[in-house]
């Protein structure tokens, strides 16, 4: 009898080729071998046929729990084994709780534990009164990455932090070795704008991006990437809606800085002439979704390799919170989980772009950014055997379909897409058999980067 457990076969897509009549085998958990012709022997065998057998996403934005008493992880765990999702990296701005201690890093993996159906690893912040005191705290008690923000969406639950505390956090955490993310919005600008927009009047759909201009990111984005420079800090920007600011990351990137930048699947899908006039509320998200030309040049630069990551931003706000006329007064954010690796295949496969881009941005890029690609993101001997099989079956997304969302609202229902998820593997094991999530809260495991090496402390992306 064979000593492997576990062996799928189908066209298996890897960072640089895809393997037509390929075939994974999995032993205690992870993979093993990969190849193509005749699969070995396993004690199970899954034959797949024509569908793509790709890594397990890392999604590298997930807010899980923003609003008390709506979604936690027992909920968005479950819409990402539904979509493919393997690892969730969840933000550190939870209602009522900043995790911005090594104490409320543990008592987070702690609740999350007892949670998640699948794995997760998480970011850690500052309280703006504490400034790096904390890092290494928390850095010591497993977080992948630091995530800040310039533009002061709440003082308590989501702050802004100055410049002259960002150079102080970046240096730290540069000399731990992890990446520093980003909210890219110059908090002065946005705010003129904000009043600009109220003292004229509009009051419906145009009145998001009016005040949010482009140049609100990209000043920012300039900023956090000079201090990043200067500091010595891998920086990271966390979403960005406009061309000009992957002009920006590529510059520094060729200046020798490692900086990197991340497309969230809204601003490659939806846009703001047509969606965003249509859904209102239920399609603000800051940054703004912007025009279609945007939106195709986000793409341009995702096929020259300028795009590091592909995310959700997932969060489930209650549909009273995003069902306001005055635009304005709506909560930013949508969820995704469930959609992120159908909408990034239909988007490549519109575009004739390789299916290697979804391996790349949605599994070893963001394994790497977080300094757990040693066990993550890609289908070699050694890693994590977390597998998602996308099968091709158009249909028409639904998100009250499933039943694995835990609102039953989406900027995407309508969407046609042209794959789907019909198994998800975790560490080797099935927890979504295209229909039903198998996995139960506490499946899953907290992810955390090993003691970092110098080889570990910068991120390389793969290329393009």
């Amino acid at each position: 009898m064979s000593d492997f457990d576990l062996v799928l076969t189908g066209q298996v897509v890897r960072t640089d080729r895809v393997i037509e009549n390929g075939f994974v085998a999995i032993r205690g958990g992870t993979v093993e071998l990969v190849g193509n012709g005749e699969p070995p022997a396993a004690r199970e065998r899954q034959d797949f046929g024509g569908s793509y057998v790709l890594p397990g996403a890392v999604d590298a934005q997930v807010h899980s729990k923003s609003q008390l008493g709506q979604e936690d992880f027992i909920w968005s765990t479950r819409a990402a084994a539904a979509g493919g999702v393997t690892t969730v990296v969840d933000m550190p701005y939870d209602a009522g709780f900043l995790v911005c201690t090594g104490d409320r890093v543990r008592q987070k993996i702690k609740e999350a534990g007892e949670q998640a159906r699948v794995d997760y690893a998480l970011y850690g912040t500052i309280d703006p009164g504490d400034g790096p005191k904390h890092i290494a705290g928390m850095v010591e008690a497993g977080v992948s990455a630091f995530k800040f923000s310039t533009f002061n969406t709440d003082s308590k639950r989501f702050p802004r932090i100055p410049p002259q505390d960002l150079y102080a956090c970046f240096t730290e955490i540069g000399r731990l070795g992890l990446a520093a993310g980003v909210h890219n919005e110059n908090d002065e600008m946005v705010r003129a704008a904000m009043a600009s927009v109220e003292a004229s009047g509009i009051t419906d759909y145009r009145a998001h991006a009016l005040s949010r201009p482009p140049v609100t990111e990209t000043l920012a984005m300039a900023e956090v990437y000079e201090l990043g420079a200067q500091s010595g800090c891998s920086t990271h920007v966390v979403h960005c809606s406009v061309g000009r600011g992957y002009d920006l990351c590529e510059a520094y990137r060729q200046q020798g800085f490692d900086t990197t930048v991340e497309a969230c699947i809204h601003y490659l899908t939806l846009d703001e002439e047509n969606d965003v006039a249509r859904l209102g509320g239920k399609a603000k998200i800051n940054p703004p979704v912007r025009p279609r030309a945007e939106v195709e040049a986000l793409w341009r630069h995702l096929a020259a390799g300028h795009v590091t990551v592909v995310s959700t931003d997932h969060v489930s706000w209650s549909e009273s919170r995003k069902a306001d006329p005055v635009m304005l007064k709506n909560s930013s954010g949508v969820p995704g989980l469930e959609v992120l690796y159908p909408l990034l295949v239909k988007g490549l496969i519109e575009r004739r772009l390789d299916i290697t881009l979804a391996a790349r941005l949605l599994a070893a890029n963001p394994a790497r950014l977080f300094r757990f690609g040693h066990r993550k993101g890609a289908l070699e001997r050694g890693r994590d055997a977390d597998i998602v099989v996308m099968a091709h079956a158009p249909h028409r997304y639904n998100p009250e379909e499933s039943g694995h969302n835990f609102v039953t609202w989406s900027p995407y229902a309508g969407i046609e897409l042209p794959y789907r998820p019909v198994a998800t593997y975790l560490r080797g094991e099935l927890v979504f058999d295209g229909k039903d999530v198998l996995a139960e809260p506490g499946t899953g495991c907290f992810v955390r980067p090993p003691a970092l090496r110098p080889s570990l402390a910068k991120n390389e992306s793969v290329a393009a």
